[in-house]
């Protein structure tokens, strides 16, 4: 007679060996917190900007630029490199802001999976081995 899957410690010499269904259910309670979190940066929106606001940016939480301002006082015909510079600029303001939106929302749950993401120095990729969605 085998012991049902919802007991614990029914094998011989296995009493501190965990439940694989609670690990199981821990797993895919994680898997839809992370999903959840990665929705909630698409549908989040926010704003960067450059030479005193002539030019400003705003990207989504998960980087991708979704609108572009550039007020008619920073265009001059002669000088369209400082207008680039500017462009440039405010969009890489903007990422910085959806990164640290990033870090608050993904951190705590990356530090759920235990070490993997240290530091955020290649946190996504170090958790794509554990099969999750837009984690590869």
């Amino acid at each position: 007679m085998q012991p049902g899957a919802g007991q614990s410690g029914g094998m011989p010499g296995g009493g501190g060996q965990p439940d694989m269904q609670e690990i199981l259910q821990q797993a895919q309670d994680m898997q839809q917190k992370l999903m959840t979190a990665q929705q909630e940066l698409a549908d989040a929106e926010v704003a960067g900007s450059a030479g005193g606001g002539l030019v400003s940016a705003v990207v989504n939480g998960t980087g991708e630029l979704k609108s572009m301002s550039i007020d008619p006082k920073a265009v001059d015909p002669e000088d369209t490199e400082t207008l680039s510079d500017m462009v440039v600029a405010a969009v890489r303001d903007a990422n910085r802001a959806a990164q640290e939106m990033q870090a608050e929302k993904m951190g705590p749950l990356a530090g759920g999976l235990g070490d993997q993401g240290q530091g955020g120095q290649g946190g996504p990729g170090d958790l794509g081995g554990l099969g999750l969605p837009g984690l590869g």
